[in-house]
């Protein structure tokens, strides 16, 4: 029989632009703008996906929160509503430690809304999980990411073999 555990974070977060909340269903049509686009996965997936795919990866994303208690977010417009990305707690069995991740649509890249993201999820972790440490993990060349990293306050801490080829680990503060 499953099992799943029970949530650990808040579902839901607010920052100054952005509603950061458990996805649903209906999320995996404006996020496909991103699986969907070959320059943004570059450094993640790897290749679009296509619409299905895109809907087993936001399945994948609720499983993440169903086995671990914890998982990404969708990030919403908190004024508009409009889907914008993912941004979360994330680690599948071949990460390292746990990380804090993100993902903007094409269209919502460039107002610094990543890095906002990434600190609330970071401040939330620290109020509901004392004691875990947070990364990163990018791979190299992914230069946007080492730049909202940086903007999120994390910093390298070494670079190691991944998944074929070579990632750098940021670390976000304590």
């Amino acid at each position: 029989m499953a099992t799943f555990a029970e949530p650990t974070i808040p579902l839901a977060l607010i920052s100054e632009r952005l509603l950061l909340r458990m996805p649903t269903e209906y999320d995996w049509r404006p996020l496909h703008a991103y699986y969907g686009d070959a320059d943004s996965v570059r450094y993640t997936v790897g290749t679009p996906c296509t619409p299905a795919q895109t809907w087993r990866t936001l399945a994948g994303v609720v499983g993440h929160w169903a086995w671990r208690g914890y998982g990404p977010y969708t990030l919403l417009d908190k004024d508009e509503g409009a889907v914008l990305g993912v941004a979360g707690l994330w680690f599948p069995n071949d990460w390292p430690e746990p990380e804090i991740k993100w993902a903007l649509l094409p269209a919502a890249r460039g107002r610094g809304l990543a890095a906002e993201a990434a600190r609330a999820v970071r401040e939330m972790a620290r109020e509901h999980l004392r004691g875990v440490r947070l990364i990163s993990l990018i791979a190299l060349g992914n230069e946007a990411s080492v730049r909202v990293a940086e903007a999120a306050g994390a910093r390298l801490e070494r670079e190691i073999e991944w998944r074929g080829g070579r990632a750098s680990i940021y670390r976000h503060p304590d």
